[in-house]
């Protein structure tokens, strides 16, 4: 009787905590995010150019002839819309299915770490599905029918199309558009056949990180991975942390489509070469011999107790490459995934908006609440300095060209002749480090690993 009387009151709780943080995160902040016309903004690895007359304006407010602008000084902005609408947003959600060892169904307020390294790890999957740069760039086809124009117009019109979206999944009665697109000619069936191919993929992806127990990627998952490192579902993950669970949840994926991906943990601010081409070399489940793509993770310091500027410039060169999916960073006591720049300001996905639990098991969920309407800004000097910084890597091919360049970038930048991470030829077991990355663990990390992060359990972000 008292441990029934334990797990009611645990459950009052969650349901208090659970009421506390809807009203805290359900809002849409009515903030503006503001452009200069006369500077380039990169989202990862692509340039765009807003040039104009004029000092800033409102992204938004740049859409249409109507807000005062013409569309002959419009330039790149609905290119850029279109992409950034099209990366994954993963956001704080709640009612989703109770995380198993706690009364949890929500990750309001302590999630938003695993949030924005799920938003990481997504883009490295749809680069290795759906592709990005020159012919295969792949963008979401009904991106600019989200309206960012006002955010109370925004959270209502979604909501509308929720409802609309979820009603028709339980009746199978999709948009005729969508479904019965109308045939042109022999020359548009291959693009047909194209966009329905990356339409199954863009929303396999999306399953894969469901808020559900059975999704490889899911927040259940990634909790489970994070208990061998001594996590547990409420607690404070940090950018270190996060890497690691994430290869872990890779590493165990079941999915066969899944078995052509790997994920590399730099040890040490070192990437090893050997490592990472052994694990792109590795056998397939199959048994057959295959190149992976492989993610590559590293975790690093921008300074000490405050970001330090000298590292700028090397974190806009990052930002800038075709390789990179992003930044699992923030600023002090919240998380974000950094994914681009303008002048020396940030761009970022913010996951802290709390937002209903989607079933993706039901055939054509709802695809809005997965893509964020509009960017946010933030300066760089209000970064936080502990972040964890990722890469693709296609073929091994792509890894050489990719160290090389990532190497100039890195000499380059360094003032004091200590760069931020190396690459570096050989194996980390070279170095008398314990145990290769290919080594079958028994725990979520090494022992070597494990003193590592208690090192960086100091410098987690404190997620409220």
């Amino acid at each position: 009787m008292e441990a029934t009387g334990t797990d009611e009151v645990e459950k009052i709780k969650s349901k208090f905590m659970s009421a506390w943080h809807n009203m805290k995160y359900s809002w849409v902040l009515k903030t503006k995010t503001y452009f200069s016309r006369n500077s380039p903004v990169f989202l990862l690895g692509k340039c765009y150019h807003f040039k104009t007359e004029g000092e800033y304006r409102a992204l938004h407010s740049l859409q249409s002839s109507s807000a005062g602008v013409s569309t002959e000084i419009s330039g790149n902005v609905e290119e850029f819309r279109r992409d950034f609408i099209s990366r994954i947003w993963l956001t704080y959600r709640e009612e989703f299915p109770q995380i198993k060892g706690s009364a949890l169904t929500t990750d309001c307020g302590w999630g938003c770490t695993l949030r924005t390294g799920q938003m990481l790890l997504a883009q490295g999957l749809m680069l290795h599905f759906l592709g990005r740069v020159e012919c295969r760039t792949w963008v979401w086809p009904e991106a600019l029918d989200m309206d960012s124009s006002d955010s109370e117009s925004w959270t209502s019109s979604t909501v509308r199309k929720l409802t609309a979206s979820f009603e028709a999944s339980l009746t199978a009665e999709r948009d005729p558009k969508i479904l019965a697109r109308p045939r042109r000619g022999p020359a548009t069936r291959d693009w047909d056949v194209t966009e329905m191919r990356n339409e199954v993929y863009h929303r396999k992806i999306i399953s894969w990180f469901g808020d559900s127990p059975l999704a490889a990627f899911g927040l259940h998952q990634l909790i489970e991975h994070g208990k061998k490192s001594g996590k547990m579902a409420g607690d404070w993950y940090g950018p270190a942390v996060v890497a690691h669970i994430l290869r872990k949840a890779v590493e165990e994926a079941r999915d066969p489509e899944l078995q052509g991906v790997t994920v590399y943990v730099a040890q040490d601010c070192t990437v090893y070469s050997s490592d990472v081409i052994d694990r792109q070399c590795s056998f397939l489940d199959s048994g057959r011999a295959g190149s992976k793509a492989v993610i590559i993770l590293v975790p690093v310091r921008l300074g000490g107790e405050r970001t330090n500027t000298d590292y700028l410039e090397f974190v806009k060169g990052i930002l800038s490459l075709e390789y990179c999916v992003g930044i699992i960073g923030g600023k002090p006591r919240q998380s974000y995934y950094f994914a681009g720049f303008q002048d020396d300001s940030l761009i970022y996905m913010d996951p802290h908006y709390c937002q209903s639990f989607v079933d993706v098991s039901i055939k054509d969920f709802p695809l809005e609440s997965f893509h964020c309407p509009s960017p946010k800004k933030m300066s760089f000097k209000k970064m936080d300095p502990s972040c964890t910084i990722g890469f693709y890597c296609r073929t091994v091919q792509d890894f050489e060209k990719a160290s090389e360049e990532i190497t100039k970038m890195l000499k380059s930048s360094s003032k004091e002749k200590y760069p931020l991470f190396t690459f570096v030829k050989g194996h980390s077991r070279d170095y008398d480090f314990a145990s290769s990355p290919l080594h079958e663990e028994k725990d979520l990390f090494s022992e070597d690993e494990k003193k590592r992060l208690k090192r960086f359990s100091t410098e987690e972000f404190v997620l409220l």
